[in-house]
């Protein structure tokens, strides 16, 4: 167990003595202390005056029964020796250098350019969140044991907090779409690792992080950004685990990542307000997290994961008095089958003194064309709600609700496997799935009472995503599904 102490590096930097009233040369803010053992996680600063040019370094410290530093910034060179605080500069500084201390836990080491970034009302929500993330990555991977186990749980909940979620929005504005993504990617390793320390240790632990997402409206817009380590997904049958450890490694080691943008309209009428929403794009990727060589090495290679194969969303209005009706602008499908008579002849001669055997049979068979990915809209009360879920192309059963025999799974040429480069693949060939407005663009429409005219409407956006993983080169008869579920709020002024 832990008890948090204050979190906010922001305020602690910024209210500070002035340098001369030090009577040390270090202080310290707690981040948070081990019941268990006595220890303490710390944030410190420490001013050396006595070079020629003085300078500041930040650390992140494990307070056991001496200090250690797990991790220590730049030096930051101050104008003189007169200088009382910490200016905006160097803050500025600080926090480049936050932000590379995370990407240094990055699977994938790439340069970026940040940002220019200015000290002002919202920089220090995104400056703090900067930091509580660099500290919870330094925990998992520096920290000694006992700190690790009374600190990590008490880190992700101020990073999964209401406000923190509200800062990442502004964090991820700063960052830019590619940083952002191995930002995530650092974090999902880290979760990643954290849980398989704790599985090891007790098998029926629950996973610590569900989901990350966050959600934001733009002109005619909706976009949600979700990421979620593929281990910390809602296993469909929990008992159902692979003692194989290699493959064990290569499903664990994955991130979804999803992106779902809805286009919407609004159309004022004399009495009333049509609110139109279409699919733009929704897209889902399974990311490794390692290096393809290590993914090779420890487990089956990257290949050797999840696929997307079922994704529900479900589009509800909060101010439930103000709608009238929901329409949706596609039918269901009732598919025509195409039926062949075939018909056989078999003759046979029975021996001497037997009659002569002449057989007629006749067949029937049932051909159905359909495509691997079946799209339904459906309505719940006020609710719209828009189901993609992909079908075995032999047997045409859900995948999701359904498992291939062994003898299916021992084909070489069965679709789910080389699914990534055969050409009749359901998937993009890097394994994920795009359902954009050209096939997808059926609308939903909502008729809304004519006093709603000025109002900031909100709605609630649900959404379930389904992985399954059936043997793509590996030969194995393991099978297994995992979900995820979301919830965000959304808003859209009803505006002529």
């Amino acid at each position: 167990m832990a008890s948090s102490c204050d979190a906010d590096v922001w305020e602690w930097i910024n209210n500070i003595p002035p340098f001369p009233q030090w009577n040390t040369n270090s202080i310290s803010l707690c981040i948070c202390t081990s019941k268990s053992s006595q220890s303490s996680l710390k944030v410190s600063i420490t001013k050396n005056f006595e070079s020629h040019s003085p300078y500041v370094t930040f650390s992140i410290l494990a307070d056991i029964q001496i200090s250690v530093s797990l991790w220590t910034s730049n030096s930051f060179i101050l104008k003189n020796k007169n200088q009382q605080s910490l200016d905006e500069e160097i803050l500025v500084q600080l926090f480049h250098n936050v932000i590379n201390g995370v990407l240094h836990y990055s699977p994938q080491k790439r340069s970026f350019r940040l940002s220019a970034v200015q000290s002002g009302q919202n920089f220090r929500d995104i400056f703090n969140l900067a930091f509580k993330t660099l500290i919870f990555l330094v925990c998992v991977y520096e920290a000694p044991q006992n700190l690790r186990v009374g600190c990590l749980d008490t880190l992700k909940h101020q990073l999964t907090s209401k406000q923190s979620r509200e800062s990442w929005k502004l964090l991820a504005r700063v960052l830019g779409s590619n940083m952002e993504e191995q930002w995530m990617r650092s974090f999902s390793l880290a979760i990643t690792n954290w849980i398989v320390e704790l599985k090891a240790s007790n098998n029926s632990i629950r996973t610590p992080s569900p989901l990350f997402s966050y959600a934001f409206s733009a002109t005619g817009l909706w976009k949600v950004q979700l990421y979620c380590p593929t281990i910390a997904m809602i296993h469909e049958e929990p008992s159902n685990i692979t003692q194989d450890e290699r493959l064990l490694f290569s499903l664990q080691y994955q991130q979804l990542e999803g992106v779902i943008q809805l286009a919407y309209k609004v159309i004022v009428r004399e009495n009333w307000i049509n609110v139109v929403v279409k699919v733009d794009n929704i897209r889902c990727d399974v990311i490794p997290l390692l290096s393809e060589t290590l993914m090779a090495e420890q487990g089956y290679g990257s290949e050797e994961k999840h696929f997307p194969s079922g994704i529900k969303l479900q589009l509800t209005p909060t101010l439930q008095s103000d709608v009238m009706s929901v329409s949706v602008s596609k039918s269901s499908e009732n598919p025509t089958h195409e039926v062949g008579l075939e018909k056989g002849i078999e003759g046979s001669f029975d021996p001497p003194g037997s009659y002569l055997a002449f057989k007629v049979s006749a067949t029937e068979t049932i051909t159905t064309s359909m495509k691997p990915w079946k799209f339904e809209q459906s309505v719940y009360g006020n609710s719209a709600s828009l189901n993609w879920f992909l079908h075995d192309g032999v047997n045409g059963k859900e995948v999701v609700s359904s498992k291939p025999s062994k003898l299916a799974l021992l084909q070489p040429r069965a679709w789910f496997r080389d699914r990534y480069s055969s050409a009749y693949r359901p998937f993009t060939k890097q394994g994920g799935v795009i359902f954009a407005g050209d096939e997808y663009g059926d609308s939903v429409w909502w008729k809304v009472c004519g006093q709603a005219l000025g109002k900031n409407m909100e709605w609630e956006i649900k959404g379930w995503i389904w992985l399954t993983y059936w043997p793509n080169k590996h030969r194995t008869f393991y099978t297994e599904t995992r979900r995820l579920e979301f919830k965000e709020s959304l808003y859209l002024p009803l505006q002529k």
